[in-house]
């Protein structure tokens, strides 16, 4: 199955980047994240709560950042497996700047297998969709943090309200 898209954060290039190779940063913004420990380069072993539709469970398995070209790209590679099924896939990371702002083109590849993908590949694609928004508004947050400052709280509520005050903004033209 493809993944792909656009996301726009404000935030800029370096920052962004930053953000999206700090292991720290990318376990606060991982939704259902609940471990990310270094492993070796660039490698870690992760730990995610997470499910699709009333499939839910928990994922172990391992990440990798590849063909990292500060602040410019970046390749993850993720594989884990748990009761509900397994997951394999690989995923490219294209920042371009525009002005202050950061976008974001993002493409992969996800294989799923067990149990979880006998929901169907429109209900999977619709959870990565949503997992996505709230992984780069979460995002947002943190690269907007000032260096020293504490990090933000993200969950489900806190998430939501920053992405829909995005939406109104953007929609307002502010």
């Amino acid at each position: 199955m493809k993944i792909e898209g656009t996301h726009n954060v404000n935030a800029r290039r370096a920052r962004v980047y930053q953000s999206l190779v700090d292991p720290e940063v990318l376990a606060r913004c991982i939704p259902g994240c609940e471990r990310l420990e270094k492993t070796g380069d660039d490698s870690y072993s992760v730990t995610i709560r997470t499910g699709v539709g009333s499939i839910k469970g928990v994922f172990t398995g391992s990440v990798k950042l590849a063909d990292l070209r500060p602040p410019e790209h970046y390749r993850i590679v993720v594989e884990g497996k748990g009761s509900p099924g397994f997951l394999k896939g690989a995923g490219d990371f294209g920042l371009e700047e525009n002005g202050d702002a950061t976008v974001i083109n993002y493409s992969g590849e996800v294989q799923v297998g067990g149990t979880i993908a006998g929901v169907g590949q429109r209900m999977i694609q619709a959870s990565a969709k949503m997992m996505a928004a709230q992984f780069f508004t979460a995002l947002e947050a943190e690269a907007k943090t000032v260096e020293g400052e504490a990090p933000p709280t993200h969950g489900f509520f806190r998430t939501a309200l920053r992405w829909f005050s995005g939406w109104l903004r953007r929609m307002l033209g502010k």
